[in-house]
């Protein structure tokens, strides 16, 4: 069974920065796509940071580009989204994600959305 559990939301003031990490198990990290979207409240679901362990493209929302960055530690099957200089447009729901053999810019568009999902971690930026 895939699982995909992040932690590491929580209240951050204006310009402030934030780690999300969401550990995974049941897949291998080398033949999938991982990344983060989110949500906010009204809005559609968005991709925020995607990297493809496939054609190892990655792709970033124009609203984060600069201030959010993706990594991973596949030895430990974990993933990151550092988050710099928040905004309170940044406030959302935030999702870890993974699907098979996709190009980065794909997932990141929803052209071919993950297969699995995390449940879920709120971010608030908020003075």
């Amino acid at each position: 069974e895939v699982q995909l559990v992040e932690s590491g939301g929580g209240l951050v003031r204006p310009g402030g920065s934030l780690r999300l990490s969401c550990a995974v198990s049941g897949l291998t990290f080398d033949d999938y796509t991982i990344g983060w979207f989110r949500q906010a409240p009204g809005k559609e679901r968005e991709g925020v940071a995607i990297f493809s362990n496939h054609d190892y493209t990655t792709y970033y929302g124009d609203s984060v580009k600069g201030r959010f960055t993706i990594s991973s530690d596949n030895a430990k099957n974990t993933m990151y989204l550092q988050m710099n200089s928040l905004k309170p447009e940044d406030t959302a729901v935030y999702y870890c994600a993974a699907r098979s053999f996709t190009p980065a810019q794909a997932m990141g568009k929803m052209t071919w959305p993950p297969n699995y999902w995390g449940q879920g971690t709120q971010v608030t930026v908020s003075s």
